[in-house]
């Protein structure tokens, strides 16, 4: 069975380790704890990765934030995957940072990509995995902090909440959308 893991972000290295790319860096640490390699594919750069018997498609968009959907739509369509299948892995402000929270459907929370996703597929209706970044910045700054680097107190938890987003992953793949959200929501 073959599950479509999309992470939002935005390519080129100006963004890497940003707030705005904890989607590419949850897919980072799934496909390196896996040893698998990313390939660029149309619309972005995929890996492979086997997970107890599921195969795990995971989606860098190379099409920028605001324009995710093109990306999705596209290798839901290839891939002939369907909406319970595809997780997107999203940065949230309204989440303290490093808080997970899984759901099935949702608004796009004023988040660019989500809003693009939800106009593509013409629907709310697919899961999506929110990491907080937290929301610490002043009134107007809101696009500087979300592409701004982790600060250091970030970055020291960093590995545990990259690790502990990855077993959702696999959970999500293995266990059903329902059992997840109870094992890791708010952890």
């Amino acid at each position: 069975m073959k599950y479509l893991i999309v992470g939002l972000g935005n390519p080129g290295a100006e963004y890497d380790r940003t707030r705005h790319n904890i989607g590419f860096m949850v897919l980072d640490a799934l496909a390196g704890a896996s040893n698998a390699v990313y390939a660029p594919v149309r619309h972005g750069e995929m890996a492979t990765v086997k997970h107890r018997g599921r195969t795990l498609l995971l989606l860098k968009p190379n099409t920028f934030m605001n324009l995710s959907g093109k990306a999705v739509a596209y290798w839901m369509q290839q891939e002939k995957i369907p909406l319970d299948r595809l997780l997107i892995i999203t940065d949230d402000l309204a989440l303290p940072f490093g808080k997970l929270r899984l759901k099935p459907k949702g608004s796009d929370g004023g988040h660019n990509g989500l809003k693009h996703i939800q106009a593509t597929l013409g629907t709310p209706r697919y899961p999506r995995l929110r990491f907080g970044i937290g929301a610490d910045f002043m009134k107007g700054k809101q696009v500087n902090y979300v592409l701004s680097p982790w600060n250091d107190e970030e970055e020291a938890a960093m590995d545990e909440r990259l690790k502990r987003s990855g077993e959702l992953v696999g959970a999500f793949a293995t266990i059903g959308l329902e059992r997840t959200m109870n094992q890791f929501n708010n952890t």
